[in-house]
């Protein structure tokens, strides 16, 4: 079953067009090295919780939006290989192409499908 890369991130809510323009570039790179998938959401009903939720786990400010992005893989195996490529690539080098939020906030993780309907 395929693998899924997954990430929420609060992004200035000015920098909606710059993060998109972000996205889109890195998404082709991704694509180029095995990625099936790459899906960019922009924060619309993203509710403060009083435990926990979205933008409390990236410390969302008022100014901010909280974004939610997965990219879809064949398997971990092409992940792997795929993701070293990815970083190493001059295109998504922070001199570059500078990431338009605060990368120290970003939480990922790689997840494993266990449906897929």
């Amino acid at each position: 079953m395929s693998y899924v890369d997954g990430f929420v991130l609060a992004v200035p809510t000015a920098n909606k067009e710059t993060y998109r323009i972000h996205a889109a570039a890195a998404a082709v790179v991704f694509k180029e090295y095995g990625a099936l998938k790459v899906v960019e959401c922009w924060g619309d009903d993203v509710p403060e919780g009083k435990i926990t939720s979205f933008p409390m786990a990236v410390k969302c400010q008022p100014d901010e939006t909280v974004v939610f992005s997965w990219i879809v893989w064949p398997s971990r195996e092409v992940r792997d290989q795929g993701m070293d490529k990815v970083m190493a690539d001059p295109r998504l080098q922070p001199e570059n192409n500078p990431m338009p939020f605060d990368g120290k906030r970003l939480i990922c993780g790689g997840f494993e499908m266990i449906v897929d309907l």
